[in-house]
């Protein structure tokens, strides 16, 4: 009886670890920051901003890929406004890559990694002008009546689907936490024919 107990515990804690390291190798992070438009694309548009999330899989503590999904935003500069004799626009780009990664010390308290890979993106552009809406509302004293918002008027815009190519670099720092703070910079570009779309997110974020 004490055996066959005895065999039954080491069973029980070898599936425990078993089932501790497969959930070591799943991983998910989100972070935001900024981004810096480069080449011909900085020439038309101001730096923006990016939110950024992922999922993925580790093969091994060197190994692994994920699915990045990342949303950056643009304002249109005003040499381009003017030339367009437009008041105001934006630039939008949602993109969607499988990016391998590649840790340069994944046992450490301090990680290096490169990634890269590629994927769909999806870029939206608008020109718009200041205008208001009437809304109508409620006050328990005056009843019911109009308010005018400011808002904005989109007066042209435009959508495409492309793929494109992602590389870059980051460190991520362990915590207490059972995950890590990271910092990344990829450089992202986007196939427009002759015209390329390239822009760098700067991103600051979790992993688990």
């Amino acid at each position: 009886m004490k055996s066959l107990a005895r065999s039954a515990g080491i069973g029980l804690l070898f599936i425990a670890g078993s089932f501790a390291q497969e959930g070591q190798r799943f991983t998910f992070d989100v972070g935001g920051g900024f981004t810096n438009p480069v080449g011909n694309t900085g020439r038309h548009v101001d730096e923006g901003w990016n939110i950024q999330g992922g999922f993925g899989y580790n093969f091994t503590s060197w190994l692994g890929a994920k699915i990045d999904l990342g949303y950056n935003s643009f304002g249109i500069n005003s040499a381009t406004l003017n030339n367009f004799g437009v008041p105001g626009g934006s630039v939008q780009v949602f993109s969607a890559t499988l990016d391998p990664v590649v840790h340069l010390n994944p046992k450490g308290h301090v990680d290096v990694y490169v990634t890269g890979g590629g994927g769909l993106f999806h870029r939206y552009q608008n020109f718009t002008q200041p205008t208001t809406s009437v809304f109508t509302t409620f006050d328990p004293f005056f009843g019911f009546y109009p308010v005018a918002v400011p808002t904005n008027q989109v007066l042209a815009s435009y959508s495409s689907n492309k793929p494109g190519i992602d590389v870059g670099a980051g460190i991520a720092i362990g915590t207490r936490f059972h995950g890590k703070i990271f910092a990344e910079a990829k450089y992202d570009r986007i196939y427009n024919g002759n015209y390329h779309t390239d822009y760098v997110p700067v991103t600051f974020g979790f992993r688990w």
